[in-house]
């Protein structure tokens, strides 16, 4: 590492502009009409007051500017935005727009969960009228801009769902595929499990948390394919631009021209977003995440005097919104090209995390602060991208894992009670990043000890408390309440994701279940005739793998052959009433082999132990 490449820490932003909770509190309509969200059987999935302690000056247990955007996104109510376009904030992790058409109202982003989407919509009616719900949009493929859809239309109805080409392959990929580790990974992201307050919970950066509803999905009916695809719903102009691999592998921006009103989607909020989050997910791609922020300024920018996003407060002004916008673009381009840049003088990702700092007009703009993604993690995904996880030192190739790894460790270092010596020692001085990984190693080497837990639990408090990013700080304060009181059940709400997926992605999400070697040497072929849909689709089980594919035509030779709709494939697989009611031919113990074979994913699995 060169000196030339070394900054010094830049400046932290003026704490005496208060533009931002100008344009936060701007436009209010009305608060929320009640104190909490409940779900049907009376549990409550959002609570307003949990906030309320962000009211007070910042404690020592958080740092002063991520103090600062929690009190920001702890704003919530109906907001105006412009004429016709309505923003509700506050109610969960992301925000949902409504926008008036000629007979009622195009919903935009439905939060995480039908309780908190359902009480949005009402809040908005309550002020605005009762205006049916006549469109919807989803911006993007993460849970929290779709889950709520149910809260705002039902299953039946007759309206067209509007997103972006490959959502739904994208949305089933994250929520289901490797949703049982995301979800488990994505309790230390949001902070879940830690209570509210000045020593816990004080935001994600993006949000304050994620709410604890029930997520639902419908398919769209109708894709945009093409950036300047135009489309009017409910009478209201929208233009589009397709922004894939940003945020989101499936994503679009949009324009409503006759109101001059530009969103963002997730693509440029007030904040440094995550190239990869923390709970796991594909890495993006800053270079064409910038690029689509230039192609934005250039359609959108001269037409708009208003951009608003799906997470955070609007930006008003012509001019402001394309300097919100070029330094944004910039923020992701600089992190892309001079990780590069270092990568190719033979750096690793973990130095480069080391080495880069932001310009300082960057770093003195609050938008661009790390209160969601950081300047750290994310130049290691940046690397990891183009590098993969091998950093070119022949002894990273075959590794130890973490247990076996950290029993040698502790030996060489003269066994337990030198490793806790040694991390009071660092952690007194201050150098809490290595006590952290000292520690890491003796809870590894000996789990047993509670001497090894409190003390990892302790500094992992400090430094949650020191961290200006949110998903970091939680991390920290949830591996540390981990520590102390164990593995928290993971609540998973049985929502209607199911009745989302189309044939071939529920005969994916079996094949990732199948135990290999319980199955090597099971040789099953089942037939599948949908009459609800007219598709038939054949799954082999051979060789530990799980093989689906549609075919055209019946195949007599299949050991079990079944005629049956989707809805009853659902039920089978949730353990209902086996074949009863529906039509089959051949054995139905392949059937049984089948799904003996099946492994139940654990939601529950340890993080910081072993």
């Amino acid at each position: 590492m060169s000196v030339a490449d070394r900054s010094p820490a830049p400046e932290l932003p003026d704490f005496a502009d208060r533009t931002d909770f100008e344009d936060a509190d701007r436009g209010l309509v009305a608060p929320p009409a009640g104190s909490v969200v409940t779900a049907d059987d009376g549990r409550v999935v959002w609570d307003f007051g949990a906030t309320a302690f962000l009211d007070g000056d910042c404690p020592e247990t958080a740092d002063p500017s991520l103090w600062r955007q929690s009190q920001l996104c702890a704003r919530a109510g109906l907001y105006e935005v412009t004429d016709g376009v309505y923003q509700v904030r506050g109610f969960d992790l992301s925000n949902m727009t409504l926008i008036e058409g000629e007979q009622g109202v195009v919903v935009v982003d439905p939060l995480v969960s039908a309780e908190c989407a359902r009480e949005a919509l009402a809040l908005y009616r309550a002020h605005r009228g009762e205006r049916p719900v006549t469109a919807v949009v989803f911006t993007h493929s993460h849970i929290d801009h779709f889950g709520g859809t149910l809260g705002v239309v039902d299953e039946s109805a007759d309206v067209p769902i509007v997103a972006p080409q490959g959502l739904m392959e994208h949305a089933v990929a994250e929520n289901v595929y490797a949703g049982t580790a995301m979800l488990r990974r994505g309790v230390y992201h949001t902070g879940g499990n830690l209570p509210a307050g000045p020593d816990g919970l004080i935001g994600v950066g993006l949000g304050f948390t994620a709410s604890h509803g029930m997520p639902s999905l419908l398919p769209p009916t109708l894709e945009v394919t093409r950036t300047g695809q135009e489309e009017r719903l409910d009478g209201v102009l929208f233009r589009f631009q397709l922004t894939p691999d940003t945020e989101a592998p499936s994503e679009m921006n949009f324009h409503l021209p006759e109101r001059r009103a530009l969103c963002m989607a997730e693509n440029a909020t007030h904040n440094l977003h995550n190239i990869l989050t923390l709970r796991g997910a594909v890495v993006r791609d800053a270079r064409v995440w910038s690029r689509y922020l230039t192609e934005a300024i250039q359609l959108f920018g001269d037409d708009s005097d208003v951009l608003f996003a799906s997470h955070h407060w609007p930006t008003w002004g012509t001019d402001r919104l394309q300097r919100f916008l070029s330094e944004q673009r910039d923020l992701y381009a600089y992190l892309h090209d001079q990780t590069l840049r270092l990568t190719n003088q033979g750096h690793t990702g973990t130095e480069i995390a080391e080495i880069i700092q932001l310009p300082p007009a960057l770093a003195k703009s609050w938008h661009a602060r790390g209160y969601y993604g950081s300047v750290s993690h994310n130049v290691k995904a940046i690397y990891q991208r183009y590098m993969g996880w091998y950093d070119g030192h022949p002894a990273s190739l075959w590794e130890h894992p973490p247990t076996a790894s950290a029993e040698r460790y502790v030996d060489c270092m003269g066994g337990l009670d030198a490793v806790l010596d040694k991390a009071r020692s660092y952690a007194d001085d201050g150098d809490l990043r290595f006590a952290a990984q000292l520690l890491k190693h003796a809870t590894f080497a000996a789990p047993e000890s509670t001497e090894a837990k409190e003390l990892l639990a302790r500094v992992f408090e400090r430094l949650g408390h020191g961290a200006e990013c949110g998903t970091w700080r939680n991390n920290y304060l949830a591996a540390a309440l981990e520590l102390r009181e164990g593995v928290k059940q993971v609540p998973i709400a049985a929502g209607s994701m199911a009745s989302a997926l189309s044939v071939d992605q529920v005969f994916d999400s079996l094949a990732i279940r199948v135990n290999g070697p319980k199955a090597w040497e099971h040789e099953v072929s089942t037939h599948w005739h949908f009459t609800d849909l007219g598709e038939r689709h054949q799954a082999i089980l051979r060789n530990g793998v799980l093989v689906h594919y549609r075919t055209e035509r019946a195949d007599e030779s299949a050991d079990l052959a079944l005629s049956l709709t989707k809805p009853q494939l659902m039920g089978l697989l949730a353990g209902g009433t086996g074949l009863d009611g529906i039509e089959h031919r051949g054995d139905p113990t392949a059937l049984r082999t089948l799904l003996s074979v099946l492994d139940e994913p654990d939601p529950n699995f340890p993080i910081v132990t072993p």
